[in-house]
């Protein structure tokens, strides 16, 4: 199992044709890899939150091409494709009285999954789900 810390980018876009096109096109021209996205459209705007797993802030990228962006730390953790791991890790993190905030994810061929998360504490959640998972 894997847990570590990795970026997310939160903008607001048009909903328009290409906005979503315009926008990933600046992390690809970069070689940064999008490792979630999730998005919320309302209207003629959505929000769009992007976590990429790089070492480098790209947030003057996205800034100099128009975007207000806001980059918070999230935490990635690698779980079993099975009933009840989110449960599992939801209660852990419960019971240090760590609220999780923001959550999205997705399994690979009923193996493994990837979760992302943000939390009330991020550095607290991350150093209790290392040690509590037997994560490296």
């Amino acid at each position: 199992m894997s847990v570590k810390l990795v970026r997310q980018y939160t903008v607001f876009l048009p909903n328009i044709p290409g906005a979503l096109s315009k926008f990933v096109e600046l992390f690809a021209n970069e070689g940064v890899n999008i490792i979630g996205i999730a998005s919320e459209i309302r209207d003629d705007s959505g929000v769009v939150r992007v976590a990429v797993d790089a070492d480098r802030k790209v947030s003057h990228l996205l800034t100099g091409a128009g975007f207000t962006t806001i980059e918070t730390q999230m935490i990635s953790v690698d779980l079993q494709d099975k009933p009840g791991e989110l449960m599992r890790l939801a209660k852990l993190l419960g019971g240090h009285n760590i609220n999780i905030t923001t959550v999205y994810g997705t399994s690979d061929t009923g193996q493994t999954g990837r979760l992302l998360m943000n939390a009330s504490d991020v550095e607290k959640a991350y150093e209790v789900l290392k040690a509590e998972l037997g994560a490296k």
